[in-house]
Parts: C-alpha cells; structure tokens; sequence
C-alpha cells in the first residue's frame, strides 16, 4: 500500500523536447502579445506539477502556469497549441486589466486570446482523461441523478466538513449503497 501511494507522489519527467515546444510557444505568444500591447512582461515560469484532470493552471500573483506532465505528453501537439496560450492569456488580462470586476473566462481573456494570440479563445479542453482521473464515489439526490464526488470531496463528508447539494432539486447528497461486488 505504501508503495502505492509512493508511485503515485512521482514527478512525471517531461521529455526536454516537448519542454523546448511549451518554450518556445510562450516565447513566441510573449513576444506577440509585446507587440500588440505595446508593452513588455517578464517570462512566466512554468511548472510540470499540475495533477488531475486539469490541464493548466496560471497563478497571477507567482506569475507562473501549471502544466499537467501527463495530459502535456499524451496530447503534445493540441496541449502546446491550446493549453499553453490559454493560461499565458490569464497572465495578460491579470497585467493588462487587473483583477476587479474580470471574469477568468470573460470578454476580457476572449479578447486577449483571439486578439492579440491568435488562438481560438476556449474555456475548457476535449483532452482523455482517463489515465489522470482519481477514484470517484457515487452519490444521489431527491431526483436520483447520479453525482460522482472525488475522494477529496467523499472524505468532507464522511469526515463532516462538509455537505454537498444537487444542482437540480437543491437535496443534501447521500452516499450511494456500495453493491457487494464493489466492497
């Protein structure tokens, strides 16, 4: 069990070719936005330490994007293309516009991604995830939709923290009975 949890805590090794790819597209999406914007911003730096089914993620204030290794190596073209533009146009709009009234996917970082990156500005990838998903629990509510909770989420409950309802009818989630088979 213990080497279990112990693989799984491993950092992807992304090959440095594909590092040089995710580089060399910041570079070049920086430069463009240098020059649309008329204005200069330092490099973010880039982490390979995202997890889950999260492809990227930018941290405003560290001036950094998260990239997930796993999704990076399995779509290296579609990732470097989309995943790398998208969180550098949080970046921007954070320099450019500021953080009051600025929706993370609004018309502000439609803009920058359509305008000045020349990208296809969307909020969401198509990526597979099966490999990076967890574990989930199945839980339902008062109209019997089927909701699956993370590990995280299911031991909020179970420890009592937390409670969670469904979107539709408004009900607390109760833990679906386990079948013997999956016990």
């Amino acid at each position: 069990m213990a080497s279990r949890i112990l693989d799984h805590m491993k950092t992807i090794r992304v090959p440095i070719m594909l590092q040089q790819r995710v580089m060399k597209t910041l570079r070049e999406k920086l430069a463009l936005a240098e020059q649309k914007l008329e204005q200069t911003f330092p490099e973010p730096v880039i982490n390979y330490k995202q997890r889950g089914t999260t492809a990227g993620s930018a941290y405003l204030k560290d001036w950094e994007i998260r990239v997930n290794p796993t999704l990076l190596i399995e779509n290296p073209d579609n990732f470097v293309d989309e995943v790398i533009p998208h969180e550098l146009a949080h970046l921007l709009v954070y320099r450019v516009f500021g953080r009051k009234g600025v929706a993370p996917h609004g018309n502000e970082w439609k803009w920058m991604m359509q305008n000045v990156l020349g990208v296809v500005p969307k909020r969401t990838h198509n990526f597979a995830v099966t490999s990076v998903k967890s574990r989930t629990f199945r839980y339902l509510c008062g109209c019997d939709t089927l909701h699956e909770l993370t590990i995280r989420r299911h031991n909020k409950v179970e420890r009592g923290e937390n409670q969670y309802l469904c979107r539709k009818c408004g009900e607390i989630l109760r833990r679906e009975i386990a079948s013997a088979a999956e016990s």
